[in-house]
């Protein structure tokens, strides 16, 4: 992995959610999408602010620190503050405003120095690590403007990153319950959307997660019920595992219902 790598392939995912809304007429920005509450509108106000954050984390990493000193523990209101001026915009404007923020945050992120940390919401991370946060932003996000629109997705080799990301934070669906990080190792057979195999995580592990990587993404996004997924677990802390799985710190909100999507639908 190296950061430009990365940074190139946050670029490509944002380009690809970018090409779900450029030509959605106004009217459409209120459609609502999957997550409760939310419009396509409200998906769009989020990446930005999070894109803000990231070029602020990248770029100015005493100013993102102020800005972490003001957050409480009210994680929804947190998230509400920070979309709010973003959602006060006219559709071609949050527009714009989306793909400023994000080719600051990747031009941010590009200008760090190797092996540097940046500060984030959870502790310093190297910048590659944050872009393929907001790749995992940008996949979750992205998955429900499409499934707002009625737009099947399709997806690239590029899920690597995001597959490496889940791997590396696999703890986050123990910590968000407050419950004990089991004390074993995973293993992770995936299936690139090109049909390589990847194998990521402890390769010796016993306890094992395998089927598709577009799968696999889907459920640490929380965009899909494992029961649509064609994901196995072997072992009973895999088993469990698949229950919570989340790519993201905070709470694990509603998720999805089994059968709300089709699994055809899920692996497309």
């Amino acid at each position: 992995m190296t950061g430009q790598n990365v940074i190139a392939a946050l670029a490509a995912d944002g380009a690809d959610v970018d090409r779900l809304v450029a030509d959605l007429p106004a009217d459409q920005w209120t459609r609502p999408t999957p997550a409760p509450r939310w419009t396509v509108a409200h998906q769009v106000a989020h990446l930005a602010a999070t894109f803000r954050m990231a070029a602020m984390a990248a770029g100015q990493p005493d100013a993102f620190r102020q800005l972490l000193a003001h957050l409480n523990e009210d994680f929804s209101g947190n998230v509400e503050r920070a979309m709010a001026p973003y959602l006060a915009e006219e559709p071609a404007v949050l527009l714009r405003r989306f793909r400023e923020e994000r080719i600051a945050a990747e031009t941010a992120l590009t200008a760090v120095p190797e092996g540097q940390v940046v500060p984030w919401l959870v502790r310093p991370i190297p910048a590659p690590v944050l872009a393929m946060a907001g790749m995992m932003e940008l996949f979750g996000h992205g998955q429900d403007i499409a499934d707002g629109l009625g737009v099947t997705r399709s997806h690239s080799d590029r899920l690597r990153y995001l597959c490496e990301f889940a791997v590396r934070v696999w703890d986050f669906g123990y910590i968000s319950r407050g419950l004990a990080t089991p004390e074993v190792s995973l293993g992770f057979d995936l299936i690139a959307p090109s049909g390589a195999p990847w194998q990521l995580g402890a390769a010796d592990a016993t306890e094992r997660i395998s089927g598709p990587a577009v799968d696999f993404c889907l459920l640490v996004t929380r965009r899909r019920h494992r029961d649509d997924l064609a994901l196995e677990a072997t072992g009973a802390v895999a088993e469990g595992w698949l229950d919570i799985a989340q790519a993201y710190r905070g709470p694990a909100g509603e998720g999805r219902r089994p059968g709300q999507f089709s699994p055809a639908a899920s692996r497309s």
